[in-house]
């Protein structure tokens, strides 16, 4: 039996009814949004001036200063000045050729740098960057090369980064040979490690010798990438291999409704996004939209209960490990099913780190700027969630 470790803080918040989300669902929410949003504009500017002082070398997304990029490209898409500003922070003059994820690697810089200078008119330069990350595809298309499927280090990252190209710059850019022989891949990768553990699911993921079932570096998060990539998915496989595939990840759920970080793990501790239910709650989503099958979307709901229940974790505020990454989980509900209770719970998770305080969280991020670790993921989320209907949790949703 599964044995539950409290990490959370019980959660303060009335449940959702017309009463009590009136003063919460409005104008008067979305101006107060602003003014934090404005008021941790001057707090990020002064730690800006200190990681330019610092000359930091870590350019990624995740935790450098392509993350920091992706919020200013968030927050002004159009102006000329910041998309320059952008330009600079992704760092493109020091790529070290070595990794090839959108969050952890190259193919992130890459991938924003192709898009800013696309809407910076560098159509030349934009080209020259797209060369550059298609260059990266001879370990990825490679599936007996060593090199992981999951998202923040390999196969699936990099389906992202050139998924994002295509989605931002028109016409597509990435040709659609390429984007199908990375599928291939990571469907080839996941068949060989199934035969070879002898498993009845068509397929199976290892991470540093695990079988990882979450969002960051586990089988969900391969799902979620290769259902977003569904025109390059043939139907066989959708039926034969990704359908299967999530119904045997439903049969690991825990009686709580949580899920487990790897295999055989029966602790049932971790509700964020890189493990545990949040990122279930994508990939069922993303399912129930393919598929159009009920039961996804059921899944999809009782794992948003677990999140909301028990997703005002005590790690912090982040988006990777944090109640700001929880909040999205409910946006993508919101989208799905225009359920006011879900835009309703999404605003109190970002109130909750509106109102952070040292009590919230365990000890101070390793890196308190970063996207996905410090304060740049919940700004994010709080410009994010102003137009939530089009709310997309970084580097994950396309």
């Amino acid at each position: 039996m599964a044995k539950i470790i409290e990490r959370h803080f019980e959660n303060p918040f009335p449940e959702y009814s017309e009463d009590s989300a009136k003063n919460v669902i409005s104008n008067k929410t979305i101006d107060k949004l602003n003014k934090v949003v404005t008021g941790l504009d001057e707090k990020w500017e002064t730690c800006m001036r200190q990681l330019s002082q610092c000359q930091s070398h870590d350019y990624t997304v995740y935790t450098g200063t392509s993350g920091i990029a992706m919020l200013r490209f968030l927050k002004d898409p159009d102006d000329k000045a910041n998309l320059l500003e952008v330009k600079r922070l992704l760092m493109l003059n020091n790529l070290k050729k070595k990794r090839l994820t959108f969050l952890c690697g190259d193919a992130g810089p890459l991938a924003l740098g192709a898009v800013v200078s696309y809407k910076l008119g560098d159509v030349v330069f934009s080209r020259s960057l797209i060369e550059e990350l298609a260059e990266l595809q001879k370990a990825v298309i490679n599936y007996k090369a060593d090199l992981p499927n999951e998202y923040m280090y390999g196969r699936a990252g990099y389906l992202y980064a050139i998924l994002y190209i295509n989605k931002h710059i028109s016409p597509p850019p990435i040709d659609d040979y390429l984007i199908r022989k990375v599928v291939e891949a990571i469907f080839n990768a996941g068949q060989v490690e199934s035969r070879n553990n002898m498993c009845n699911q068509p397929l199976l993921y290892k991470w540093h010798d695990s079988y990882y079932l979450g969002a960051a570096h586990g089988m969900s998060g391969i799902m979620y990438l290769l259902l977003q990539a569904r025109n390059y998915v043939r139907e066989s496989e959708l039926n034969d291999l990704i359908k299967p595939t999530i119904d045997y990840l439903t049969s690991k759920k825990f009686a709580s409704g949580n899920f487990p970080s790897s295999l055989g793990s029966q602790s049932d501790k971790y509700i964020q996004w890189c493990h545990g239910a949040p990122g279930f709650v994508f990939m069922y989503s993303e399912a129930y939209k393919v598929f159009g099958d009920q039961k996804y979307l059921q899944m999809a709901l009782k794992s948003a209960e677990v999140v909301w229940n028990r997703g005002l974790i005590t790690k912090g505020y982040s988006l990777c490990h944090g109640v700001s990454g929880n909040a999205y989980c409910f946006l993508e509900m919101y989208q799905t099913t225009k359920d006011l209770k879900h835009l309703y719970r999404a605003i109190k998770f970002a109130e909750w780190c509106i109102d952070y305080t040292k009590e919230h969280e365990e000890h101070e991020p390793d890196r308190p700027l970063s996207l996905f670790e410090g304060i740049a993921g919940p700004m994010y989320l709080l410009v994010d969630i102003q137009k939530p209907m089009h709310a997309k949790f970084p580097g994950f949703t396309l």
